[in-house]
């Protein structure tokens, strides 16, 4: 396995919009791995292929203390939504920060598993916003997009002044 580099904001391919998977082969059940091992050692809790420039409908997560608990989603999509709940996400591509966000408290998405097995899973609290923020990476959408202009600047010209810095 390998680790993969994690694009960071505001790098405008975080805004590409992933491709549905058409075959869960041997290539994507690596990638799958290669992401969960980049994801444990950032160390995080959620990742999504287009974090690592690969724009495929795909995301991990593991929730777990332990990282016992990994789950891959192929092609995910939420066919029902319960409730509402604010949490401070962070981000693997917005390191260092954490705002305020409302998801649903509660979702049921359907995907397909590294094996190519289609699934359903029911989520609720940090698993449900997990795989709605991973989700919205596929999508081109990162959780600065929910806080304000002002804020979303701010946090983009600090993590450029420190990538600067870094080089």
């Amino acid at each position: 396995m390998a680790l993969l580099n994690i694009l960071e904001f505001p790098d405008p391919r975080l805004r590409t919009v992933a491709e549905p998977v058409k075959d869960v082969n041997g290539k994507i059940a690596m990638l799958a791995d290669n992401m969960l091992e980049t994801m444990y050692a950032a160390p995080g809790i959620g990742l999504a292929a287009s974090q690592v420039n690969m724009h495929l409908r795909l995301l991990v997560v593991d929730i777990s203390e332990d990282n016992s608990s990994p789950l891959v989603l192929i092609n995910p999509e939420i066919i029902a939504r319960e409730g509402e709940i604010e949490t401070n996400e962070g981000c693997l591509s917005i390191p260092g920060y954490f705002e305020p966000v409302y998801r649903s408290e509660k979702i049921e998405v359907t995907a397909i598993d590294r094996e190519g097995n289609p699934f359903t899973l029911t989520a609720d609290d940090l698993l449900s916003v997990c795989i709605q923020h991973e989700m919205d990476h596929l999508e081109g959408k990162l959780f600065v997009d929910y806080i304000s202009d002002t804020k979303r600047q701010m946090i983009r010209k600090k993590l450029l002044k420190q990538r600067k810095h870094r080089e």
